[in-house]
């Protein structure tokens, strides 16, 4: 079996790569295993020493990195740059404080000692997306490797040039052999892996379906999990909102990686006092954003990863459009070669249509008209996701208590867009997932937290 790369921007095959063999799969799972054996007995400084050669490692090859993802799965040069970047900065941020994040807890009781300790799981299995091939990765990698675990990337299958070369990082940085290995497997080889003895969790970022599937098996072995998947965040902007802010901010959003992230603003609720203005303003701003190459500095949106996303993604369009949304910008698939889809923004959007009830993983806006705030709070939360949600208004001590109360979702921000940041726990609740990456509470997930006790 191979993997076959096809670039989403011209349509051309570029490369074609070996899948693994079960049988060489079993022995990367061993020689992981090896590796963690001696390296769990190494000191936080020795790892840090080395992380931070990874991060080093990263900037050295920036630009071949970036021109890679945008070959591979159609992001423009100057935002992959900046996804290269933000994955040093994680590799520098645990390297300085997994060791205080990992410390030790003692905790009085009648023994003459007793605490809490965090020591390694041991063969951690990485199921990863495309939409960021490396940010993804790398926001898994260092805090589990700083923990003292080893990995094991299964990749998606349209990105194994990033995937190799998220490898040769660690490689060129230092790391021990086999620590962190990339295995280019397909999905139907993946509970093979997760039912491997020596595999101790899995962590997946993508789809909801995908998740369930890994969920399914790694609870049939009793193994740990950690899912971010699907998202349909809702930006919800109050009549008292700084227009300007929010339309920049909302349409900023929606056009992150083309609109394929998980919490790119997706439904935009606003109330009918300024539906009006608030629509005029967002179609102008969609309609200026500069659609072509993804190699070419100027493109600010790029193809989409596959054509038959860019498929997908127009059926959903034509669907909701067939249920009555209004489609005001956008819309039609170009005839120009590649999966590239047009800034899209859908208006009268309801209940019932795909723009409304799914996840649209692309540049396509959904705006929902509400009577009031205690609507669009409602109408926020009226979905089965719940990774990011935004609100925008010149209270802030409303804004704060929306989010914090009433927003159904893991990543509440205000007056901003959602995102993700090393020093933030990230992740989701209902359908968009569990467990959290990130910050001190992302490298406590693949440890185990153990009780000592000494009479």
């Amino acid at each position: 079996m191979t993997m076959t790369v096809v670039n989403p921007a011209t349509g051309k095959t570029m490369k074609s790569y070996a899948e693994l063999t079960a049988a060489e799969v079993t022995v990367a799972v061993a020689d992981a295993h090896q590796a963690f054996r001696h390296w769990r007995r190494t000191t936080f400084a020795e790892r840090a020493h080395l992380m931070k050669r990874a991060a080093a490692a990263l900037r050295a090859h920036t630009n071949e990195y970036a021109v890679l993802m945008a070959q591979e799965m159609g992001k423009p040069v100057r935002d992959g740059r900046a996804e290269v970047e933000k994955c040093a900065w994680a590799c520098e941020y645990y390297a300085d404080n997994a060791e205080a994040f990992l410390r030790p807890e003692l905790i009085p009781t009648d023994a003459s000692k007793s605490f809490v300790t965090c020591q390694p799981l041991g063969v951690v299995l990485a199921v990863m997306p495309w939409n960021f091939p490396f940010w993804q990765v790398f926001r898994f990698a260092a805090p589990a490797l700083m923990a003292g675990n080893a990995g094991l990337l299964k990749h998606a299958s349209n990105v194994p040039g990033c995937a190799l070369a998220i490898e040769s990082v660690f490689r060129e940085a230092g790391f021990p052999a086999n620590l962190f290995r990339t295995l280019l497997i397909g999905s139907s080889q993946v509970d093979a892996v997760i039912a491997h003895p020596l595999v101790m969790a899995v962590t997946l970022t993508g789809s909801t379906p995908a998740g369930k599937a890994v969920a399914r098996k790694a609870g049939e072995m009793l193994k740990k999990t950690v899912l971010e998947l699907g998202g349909s965040d809702a930006y919800v902007v109050l009549a008292d909102a700084d227009l300007d802010t929010a339309v920049t901010t909302c349409v900023s959003s929606r056009l992150i990686n083309a609109g394929q992230s998980c919490i790119a603003a997706k439904r935009f609720i606003v109330p009918e006092a300024i539906h009006r203005q608030f629509a005029e303003a967002f179609v102008a701003r969609m309609r200026t954003a500069t659609m072509g190459d993804p190699l070419e500095e100027s493109t600010q949106v790029g193809p989409l990863a596959r054509h038959d996303l860019r498929d997908e993604l127009h059926q959903q369009v034509q669907q909701s459009i067939a249920k009555g949304a209004t489609c005001v910008l956008g819309g039609v698939i170009p005839e120009s070669k590649g999966a590239f889809y047009p800034p899209t923004v859908l208006t009268n959007v309801k209940k019932g249509m795909p723009a409304y009830d799914d996840e649209l993983f692309g540049p396509v806006a959904a705006i929902i008209t509400v009577p009031d705030e205690q609507e669009a709070i409602r109408v926020a939360n009226d979905s089965v996701f719940g990774l990011g949600a935004a609100v925008f208004t010149q209270d802030l001590a409303k804004g704060e208590r929306i989010a914090t109360t009433e927003l159904e979702a893991g990543c509440c921000f205000v007056n901003t867009f959602v995102k993700s940041d090393p020093r933030l726990p990230f992740g989701g609740v209902k359908e968009s997932g569990y467990g959290r990456e990130l910050s001190s509470y992302g490298i406590k997930e693949f440890v185990n937290i153990k009780t000592v006790f000494v009479k």
